[in-house]
């Protein structure tokens, strides 16, 4: 089963919705941050990327970011800019990114069910960055933006989300990077409980993207947990908040690579090292049209390389991912790049930012780019229900959700 509860939301106004919505805390770095909410007092930026408010090259980990992150928030609440709702509530969140359209429900989510392994995980985390979030989710005393989940698509979840997208929404902006974003209030308890006993029969939920934010809001409520010896299952702090979205409608974008070098070899030895585990041959277009297949720009063409028959498992759900058949037959083997969580030596290019970015990157010092076939929902599902974990940087989802529109004080 998966359980989901109704909560009651801080949310803008209307009127400063579009001005509040923010990017993740983890999209941007300090100074993209900084940028995006010069002029802007009520971006949510300075809630979730407090350090924007406190002197230049400060370190983004000193007890003074977050406590002016736990400030800002009680002071957006305090001005009217978040206001909570009267009462418990679901929300439907919807997202247009040119003809693609994804709509989830924000709910509260359990952490008994992530300890349980109900709700799946895909990927690794760093502690470091668990510690981070979860220093601010202490300091708030909140969940200040939402995880990002996913389950399998069901027709009568789909009836009733359709029926409350075809309300009045309670917004309805478009951000600078013209994706549209509404929000629906599900204020009828019929519909409420409706949601809440069919996802009771969903048999799982998989974090889409947000495995740190997860984390840091289960180590919140375990130490909340054992702070309290009489706990009931049923505090505040036993739950998250979550826009969880059926995965047929989910957009995973390539996660494509760049290396700085050849790892000692010429570009001619380079190639002749590759051709044993791929065909290769001068690509009749950038981007790759099918799984196992490869985009590679070097000294300035594109090639194709396609993965040759029996150099990967076909039957391993982690072996046969197109970021696994690149790592394990040329990262590691042919420029020596072991370790791509560690290794100075590879950086990645998310999808949105294009081919011509590879080209970029390469005109400008990296050696080589490999342009990905994206992971599908399906082997992503695959892979968390097998109880593994993906490869470094193997998804990369768009849209991005807008954090700011909903907001959860553990009250």
């Amino acid at each position: 089963m998966s359980l989901i509860q109704p909560f009651r939301a801080y949310r803008p106004k209307a009127e400063l919705a579009a001005s509040v919505a923010s990017v993740p805390y983890d999209v941007v770095n300090t100074a993209e941050a900084r940028q995006l909410a010069d002029g802007n007092p009520y971006s949510f930026l300075h809630v979730c990327r407090p350090e924007i408010d406190l002197p230049e090259g400060i370190d983004e980990h000193e007890d003074r970011v977050y406590a002016t992150g736990a400030a800002n928030l009680k002071k957006f609440i305090a001005e009217g800019i978040l206001a909570r709702e009267a009462e418990d509530s679901l929300y439907v969140y919807q997202q247009r990114m040119g003809e693609h359209v994804q709509a989830g429900l924000v709910a509260l989510c359990s952490v008994r069910e992530y300890e349980e392994n109900l709700i799946k995980k895909h990927e690794f985390t760093r502690r470091d960055k668990e510690d981070d979030r979860t220093r601010h989710v202490t300091e708030q005393n909140a969940n200040a933006e939402p995880v990002f989940l996913t389950y399998r698509a069901q027709a009568e979840i789909d009836a009733v989300v359709a029926g409350v997208r075809a309300s009045a929404p309670l917004y309805d902006i478009t951000t600078p990077d013209g994706i549209g974003h509404t929000v629906w209030r599900i204020a009828d308890p019929a519909n409420v409980a409706k949601l809440v006993e069919l996802f009771a029969g969903v048999e799982a939920l998989y974090i889409a993207d947000g495995h740190h934010r997860t984390a840091s809001a289960v180590r919140y409520g375990q130490a909340c947990r054992a702070r309290i010896p009489h706990s009931t299952g049923n505090e505040p702090y036993e739950s998250f908040m979550a826009v969880v979205f059926p995965h047929n409608q989910l957009k995973i974008l390539d996660y494509n690579r760049v290396v700085k070098d050849l790892n000692g070899l010429t570009p001619e030895e380079f190639l002749a090292k590759i051709a044993e585990k791929f065909e290769v041959s001068p690509a009749a277009s950038r981007q790759p049209t099918q799984t196992a297949s490869f985009g590679m720009y070097l000294q300035g063409k594109w090639y194709t390389l396609k993965a040759r028959a029996g150099s990967y498992c076909a039957e391993d759900p982690i072996k046969r991912l197109d970021v696994s058949i690149l790592q394990d037959n040329l990262l590691s083997p042919v420029l020596g790049i072991h370790d791509p969580r560690t290794d100075k030596r590879i950086d990645f290019v998310g999808g949105i930012r294009g081919m011509d970015e590879l080209e970029r990157r390469v005109k400008e010092g990296f050696a080589v780019a490999f342009a990905m076939y994206p992971t599908s929902l399906d082997q992503l599902i695959d892979v968390a229900d097998a109880g593994q974990v993906m490869p470094p940087k193997s998804t990369w989802f768009e849209p991005k959700l807008r954090s700011g529109l909903l907001v959860r004080l553990y009250e």
